[in-house]
């Protein structure tokens, strides 16, 4: 009717139509429909796929959230004492992790060490990137042999794509291949082979 008015009444708009607007942008979602839309993008995932959707879309938008991982430590056996508590503002120590996720290899320990120290450290603790002091302590505080080469270690899990290199020369960060075998594969998992050779050329 408005626009009528304006093609069609050579005079002045009248009055009950002055102060009328119109709003031409796509109208701003309210929270309820901006969660039915996030709820709807992610219904058909499964419950441990949600929990790292939504973990990285938190993380590209850069907000803080406390969640909580949802990872309770094994009972300890009868007899023996209790694992050493959670520090805190961490889900787990170290040692208790690596009991749960138990690594079969020495790649399958790296990553889960990476992922450790991204994810589950307590806050003070928590590192994006590890080298190779970072993996040979994590043997001593998990109580497991010490490696021989953990710089060689680090980088043979990038080579099987477990890891990427990180900012600074000798340092590491898990991937989402990383993330996903330590993630949803341990413990019970097959063990990682490496990729074959290809055979060279006949002369």
């Amino acid at each position: 009717m408005l626009f009528k008015l304006l093609f069609t009444y050579p005079q002045p708009i009248p009055v009950e139509y002055q102060h009328t607007s119109f709003n031409m942008s796509t109208p701003k979602l309210d929270d309820l429909e901006a969660v039915r839309t996030v709820v709807e993008a992610v219904q058909d995932f499964q419950p441990d796929e949600q929990q790292r959707i939504l973990r990285w879309a938190i993380e590209k938008l850069g907000i803080s959230v406390q969640v909580s991982s949802g990872y309770t430590p094994p009972p300890h056996a009868p007899g023996t004492p209790p694992p050493p508590p959670s520090a805190p503002g961490g889900t787990t120590n170290i040692k208790s992790f690596m009991l749960e996720k138990k690594p079969r290899n020495d790649v399958q320990y790296a990553a889960a060490v990476a992922y450790y120290y991204r994810f589950e450290a307590p806050e003070s603790a928590k590192k994006d990137a590890i080298d190779k002091d970072d993996l040979q302590g994590a043997t001593r505080l998990a109580v497991r042999e010490r490696f021989v080469n953990p710089l060689q270690t680090l980088n043979n899990a990038h080579k099987l794509g477990l890891l990427d290199r990180g900012s600074e020369k000798g340092t590491f960060v898990i991937n989402s291949v990383g993330e996903n075998l330590v993630a949803m594969t341990l413990p019970d998992g097959a063990p990682l082979k490496k990729p074959a050779k290809k055979a060279g050329k006949k002369k």
